[in-house]
């Protein structure tokens, strides 16, 4: 069973979930069938077509590549449903309501080849409803696979067995989701709203009866329920708007109707507030009006919040709280979630109705819709971006003292609580020998958290993996002779500690170990350079510190490069500026899907300095032609940095050239990224690495190519559509692309290119234009045009 092949895959419904659940098995390189209805009046498949385009059109973009749409052919139910004999999966994704489930099961049984699997995508309707009246096959290959909106961007994937589903059937969705689709994979119970759904749905319900009994603003409610806790940005409101109150109000009354003994069953009423909303039709984003409203007849398009006791809209007035003040200034979540909880103002008052009402409410949830606590923290970290679950977040306030609070504001938590405590536990989870463990409450023991057969996780590997430390990079053995770096800072940007870190690690690995690989837990693989020290040395006009640190981060790279040991980079999300550099140096990447790779620097007044430029250099001179491609060659390599293009995609990295066709991979599941990547690194080694020779053949094209660059930058100019700095900028990085003034195309060295890229750099740094464009992202975040 675990050895089947998905080579086809049918989606029979193409409204928003399976037009995107469609295209993320395309990412993923399977062919697809998409059926739906057939349409009334014109062409038979435009349902099916109107809705794939308007995806494949959809932002974010459901597609790692705009031609992996090839991947998908379409279809109609009248027409094309007997192909389905050929295909190794067929899912259901078609409107929720039962009745038309079973009605496009039962037609799917008549064509289906026995032993297919067969899914059906629902956010609620019991999987064993669905099932009924089909054969013994049919419902041993049947389970429910709810996948989280948009499909390629949240890594939930829910699997619901239904009374007769086979557990080889579930073993291999769990291993085929983790590996091949990326997916975090929750085993559900068939209980209303699954996992997810019944305890994020809680938690906003709570919030929603909180804000008016605490008597706070929607916009307070959501400064407190964002990033300061490890959750999206969209905090509760702006969630609220995006998903469609409408949907929330469907959720919430479907556990109200269908969980009465929940204990907190009233609590998913619907507030007054709420229900004159949805009568008004201000249902979030889809009409334009919800807790938030643009005003597009204000000058800058003003967002304004809705006041709930009137349901008029008002400016925002930005939220004060002292605990927030003081949670900005730590780093750690852990540290921040006990600090906002034992906060002494309005705010810690919210926080500890809000957080003592969710670790009750997941505390009776066990064992009604998981036997296993951990399930439900992954639920919520991968459905609904929650950086810590609720039992984590229980585990970093401490979970004796939340319970004494608790016990004394008579939040009753289930009796196992009190028992573990009172067994001499004192945390959900614990790591012991390199393994995550998790109080199971069954056999009221510690038992290993569960991870498909070879993952490395970097948070579970022991303290005796540690071979060298400083106070942002960590060097790690992970056996087979392979080591990696990995840093902890602010955006996991690079600065000299973590300099000091790369070179540590080559240093080592060079000593007696077979290979690198340089990848970083947390929320971004780097953000780049550190832009404040870089601001500061250039404000102070230290120059000559500018250059050393700027010829420091380039050896470095070289260093990289030119070690005697396979380096391997294994970046995800956010890989920018000097992230990028790092990966243009090393031997191979071997990217997260989710990679957006960019040479940003132009944004702030500057040129690629740590290697970037100079990599850009030498990729064109070896993919030079003669004539006029050389020319279109080099104009797309200037653009790519010259408009500072980011990848949304790791498969996009290799059309913007940051990543090399037949070198570099890109993986899917990020679960598996790390310990991909050692064994990449290991083969390189076994394969017999040896050092590279610099290169001194680098091909550069002088004046030719500059007269190019200026030509192109006064046009640009004099249309208005870039700014003097912009322009200055922009002869500087041709000047660095095209080797200088040189009067021929000639043969140059890496490091000549390398000078020529540091002392531009550093010029650059000596503009005023250039340190306001610093500031601006230091201080806003914002990339300054001037």
């Amino acid at each position: 069973m675990t050895n089947r092949n998905i080579r086809k895959v049918a989606v029979l419904g193409s409204g928003v979930m399976g037009s995107r659940i469609a295209c993320h098995f395309a990412n993923t390189g399977t062919e697809v069938l998409l059926l739906d209805i057939p349409a009334k009046e014109g062409p038979r498949n435009k349902i099916v077509d109107d809705a794939l385009a308007a995806a494949i059109k959809s932002s974010p973009a459901p597609l790692y590549d705009a031609r992996f749409a090839k991947r998908i052919s379409t279809g109609n139910f009248d027409d094309d449903l007997p192909k389905i004999k050929d295909c190794d999966w067929i899912i259901e994704v078609v409107v929720e309501r039962l009745d038309i489930k079973q009605q496009v099961l039962a037609n799917v049984e008549k064509y289906r080849t026995p032993g297919t699997l067969i899914t059906t995508n629902t956010s609620g309707i019991p999987i064993h409803a669905i099932s009924a009246g089909r054969s013994d096959d049919f419902r041993r290959h049947f389970c429910g696979t709810h996948f989280f909106n948009p499909p390629r961007y949240l890594p939930l994937l829910e699997l619901i067995p239904g009374p007769d589903t086979d557990p080889a059937v579930l073993a291999f969705l769990e291993d085929y989701g983790q590996r091949i689709l990326g997916k975090v994979t929750v085993m559900a119970k068939d209980t209303p709203a699954f996992v997810a759904n019944r305890i994020g749905v809680f938690g906003i319900m709570d919030v929603f009866h909180l804000v008016t009994d605490m008597g706070l603003t929607v916009e307070e409610v959501d400064r407190l329920t964002g990033p300061v806790i490890g959750h999206p940005k969209s905090a509760t409101f702006r969630t609220a708007d995006v998903v469609g109150l409408d949907t929330l109000v469907k959720v919430a009354q479907g556990v109200k109707d269908n969980c009465p003994h929940d204990e907190r069953n009233s609590l998913f009423s619907i507030p007054e507030y709420l229900q004159q909303m949805v009568e008004k039709n201000m249902l979030g984003s889809k009409t334009g009006k919800g807790f938030f409203f643009k005003d597009r007849n204000s000058p800058k398009g003003e967002i304004l919040s809705l006041d709930l006791k009137t349901l008029e809209y008002k400016p925002q007035v930005k939220p004060k709280f002292a605990t927030l003040d003081a949670a900005k200034k730590v780093d750690d979540l852990r540290e921040r979630l006990k600090l906002v909880y034992n906060g002494t103002d309005k705010a810690g008052e919210f926080y500890r109705r809000s957080f003592q009402a969710m670790f009750a409410y997941v505390s009776h949830r066990i064992p009604e819709i998981s036997d296993e606590l951990y399930k439900i923290d992954d639920g919520m970290r991968a459905g609904f971006g929650w950086e810590a679950g609720p039992f984590e977040t229980w585990d970093a306030i401490g979970v004796k003292a939340a319970l004494d609070a608790m016990n004394a504001a008579g939040v009753k938590v289930s009796p196992w609580v009190n028992d573990m405590i009172a067994a001499g536990h004192s945390s959900f989870y614990k790591v012991e020998n390199g393994k995550r463990l998790f109080y199971d409450v069954a056999s009221k023991s510690y038992k290993p958290v569960p991870r498909a057969e070879g993952l490395i996780v970097l948070s579970d590997l022991p303290e005796s993996s540690v071979v060298w430390k400083n106070s942002a990079a960590t060097v790690r053995h992970l056996g087979d002779g392979i080591l990696s770096v990995s840093w902890t800072s602010k955006m996991n940007t690079i600065g000299a500690e973590v300099i000091q870190g790369l070179n540590k690690a080559i240093d080592l690995a060079e000593q007696g170990y077979k290979g690198l690989v340089v990848y970083n837990d947390g929320a971004n693989f780097s953000a780049g350079a550190n832009v404040g020290m870089i601001f500061m040395m250039a404000v102070e006009q230290e120059y000559d510190d500018l250059e050393m640190a700027v010829r420091t981060f380039q050896n470095t790279m070289m260093r990289m490069r030119y070690s005697s040991i396979p380096v391997v980079a294994a970046p995800h999300q956010l890989c920018l500026g000097g992230g990028t550099e790092l990966c243009l140096h090393a031997d191979k990447v071997v990217a997260h899907a989710e990679t957006y790779m960019g040479l940003v620097e132009f944004g702030v007044g500057v040129i690629p300095g740590g290697g970037g430029t100079k990599e850009f250099a030498l990729r064109l001179a070896d993919e030079l032609k003669e004539g006029d491609i050389r020319i279109n060659a080099m104009r797309e390599r200037f653009l790519t940095i010259g408009q500072a293009k980011v990848a949304t995609s790791g498969h996009e990295a290799f059309a913007l050239g940051y990543l090399r066709k037949g070198q570099d991979e890109v993986i899917v599941s990020r679960a598996h990224q790390l310990a991909y990547a050692k064994a990449c690194a290991l083969d390189l080694w076994n394969k017999g690495y040896t050092k590279p020779a610099p290169r001194k053949d680098i091909k550069v094209l002088g004046q030719e190519g500059l007269g190019i660059v200026y030509v192109g930058a006064n046009s640009m100019l004099s249309g208005n559509y870039i700014s003097q700095h912009d322009a200055l900028i922009s002869e500087k990085l041709g000047y660095v692309l095209c080797g200088g003034d040189l009067s021929e195309a000639t043969e140059v060295s890496e490091q000549y290119l390398l000078d020529l890229e540091r002392k531009a750099f550093v010029e650059l740094c000596m503009q005023r234009k250039t340190l306001e464009r610093l500031q601006s992202i230091i201080t806003s975040g914002k990339v300054l045009r001037n």
